[in-house]
């Protein structure tokens, strides 16, 4: 990830999570997310000027949205998603939606890869990811797909990605 090589955020699991919180936030689907040199592009579609009344119900209508988060905004997403899972009462805070999950674990696979660029898109809760790599013999991509199942499947497991794993009795469990 060049644009943080030398700082703390140097990883796509927590730059994505965080990308991935604001979205939950927005209520957007289907979401596109390309690297920039800069920061990150992102678009997705949206459902705006829904109502209700006691008369009558708007559904609104469905727009795609593109936007582009700039270094800055994305530290400060960071920031912001830091604060959030590490103070506060929990009953207080939103539960985590679909994306800062999807996004997490899916930037945990691209962390592994170590990328020089990255591009994915969803659609149905399925994501492709466009990786870029370097090296001598030159510039590869290589194209993976996360199904809806293997999502879930990944952010079940989310958990082991974060604490080392414990040593275990003779019976199975944990050994004190």
């Amino acid at each position: 990830m060049r644009i943080y090589d030398g700082s703390p955020r140097q990883d796509f699991a927590e730059v994505l999570r965080s990308i991935g919180a604001y979205l939950d936030q927005r209520g957007m689907k289907d979401v596109l997310v390309m690297e920039a040199p800069d920061g990150y592009i992102v678009q997705g579609v949206t459902r705006v000027g829904a109502t209700t009344s006691t008369w009558s119900e708007s559904m609104g209508q469905i727009v795609k949205e593109t936007m582009t988060f700039l270094d800055d905004d994305i530290g400060r997403f960071m920031d912001e998603s830091i604060a959030r899972r590490g103070t506060g009462p929990q009953e207080q805070l939103p539960p985590p939606g679909r994306y800062e999950h999807a996004l997490r674990v899916i930037g945990h696979y691209i962390d592994e890869q170590k990328p020089r660029d990255i591009f994915f898109f969803e659609q149905d809760g399925a994501f492709v990811v466009r990786l870029h790599n370097g090296s001598q013999a030159g510039a590869l991509h290589a194209l993976v797909e996360f199904t809806r199942e293997d999502v879930e499947a990944l952010i079940t497991r989310g958990p082991t990605f974060r604490l080392p794993p414990r040593p275990t009795g003779p019976d199975g469990a944990a050994s004190s």
